[in-house]
């Protein structure tokens, strides 16, 4: 059997432990892997490149992937999509093993239905937002980073006495926002899935200061709204009357850097997982991971919402007195 692989979408911190694992158990039973370059783009433009055991070798600690990715508009095009299954045929790809989040997956879906070959995804993303698996690639690599900015940020904000608004990733979700910020002692976590009204946020300030605190700090997610637009607000209300209010934007050092040895664990159990499904005749669907069992989801659960983890945002509230 000759498997491919693709990575799409933003990159996650532990692809690479992923494809080394999904190329190493292949070749282990004696079945061929070939790498497609820049994700759904390589697939239309037939960028494939072979894969061997020792061409994945000192992959484990490299963050990004190796076999770069894009986000692909023309997938979305039949036209498009059939010059891509076109390209497996030519390559003679029997299965693809598809690296990464939610949107990925339809394209992986559609795949499945029209190609007529296995497709098995593996739920990549930093956001950890994929519904239907408790874990995804990538995300605890990206709380770590998180959590050391933030950890930085706070010297400063107590040297100085300031209020610091920390905008964190996550799309439309507050994953990351939810355990940086608890586990940072954030004294005020903000994120999409609460509406947590704006105008009770200089009195949670005046309430913090009043009973001593130096530094206030505010974790928002991206998808509650911008640090600078929560900045100006803060501005408008208060001023500098709690200290001066700074915002930064965390951006993509959360995606960079060394993967955790979570992610690289996790990452090589995810490959393992996937190419057995392949060889078990499993026709699609995305390894998924919940209170340490792997198993194969169907990729349509992958769209549905996933619950936050709100008794770790209440604990926060609580433990900021």
């Amino acid at each position: 059997m000759k498997l491919g692989i693709l990575c799409s979408g933003g990159d996650a911190p532990g692809m690479n432990p992923v494809i080394r694992s999904i190329v190493r158990c292949a070749n282990s039973l004696g079945h061929e892997t070939v790498g497609i370059r820049r994700g759904y783009r390589g697939l239309i433009e037939g960028d494939f490149v072979p894969l061997s055991s020792r061409e994945v070798g000192g992959i484990l600690d490299r963050g990004g992937t190796i076999l770069l990715s894009s986000r692909e508009e023309r997938f979305k095009s039949l036209e498009f999509r059939e010059r891509a299954y076109e390209n497996l045929k030519r390559e003679r790809i029997d299965a693809l093993i598809v690296l990464g989040g939610e949107g990925t997956f339809r394209g992986a879906e559609l795949m499945a239905e029209e190609a007529g070959i296995s497709v098995i995804g593996v739920p990549c993303t930093i956001d950890n937002d994929v519904g239907g698996t408790q874990y995804c690639i990538g995300y605890d690599t990206a709380l770590r980073n998180a959590v050391e900015a933030i950890d930085r940020i706070r010297d400063t904000a107590s040297s100085h006495e300031r209020v610091f608004v920390v905008e964190v990733m996550g799309r439309n979700r507050g994953f990351i926002a939810v355990e940086a910020g608890l586990a940072t002692g954030a004294e005020l976590i903000l994120v999409p899935e609460e509406d947590f009204p704006k105008e009770k946020i200089p009195e949670e300030i005046k309430k913090a200061k009043g009973i001593g605190k130096l530094h206030f700090i505010i974790v928002v997610a991206e998808g509650y709204c911008s640090a600078q637009e929560l900045k100006e607000f803060l501005l408008e209300q208060v001023g500098d009357r709690y200290g001066e209010v700074r915002a930064t934007v965390l951006g993509h050092l959360q995606r960079g850097g060394i993967p955790t040895h979570t992610d690289r664990i996790m990452g090589m159990k995810f490959g393992e997982v996937a190419v057995e499904a392949v060889l078990s005749g499993e026709k699609a669907g995305f390894v998924a991971y919940d209170r340490g069992r792997f198993y194969i989801e169907d990729f349509k659960k992958a769209q549905e919402f996933k619950e936050l983890d709100w008794e770790a945002l209440r604990l926060s509230r609580r433990l900021n007195l």
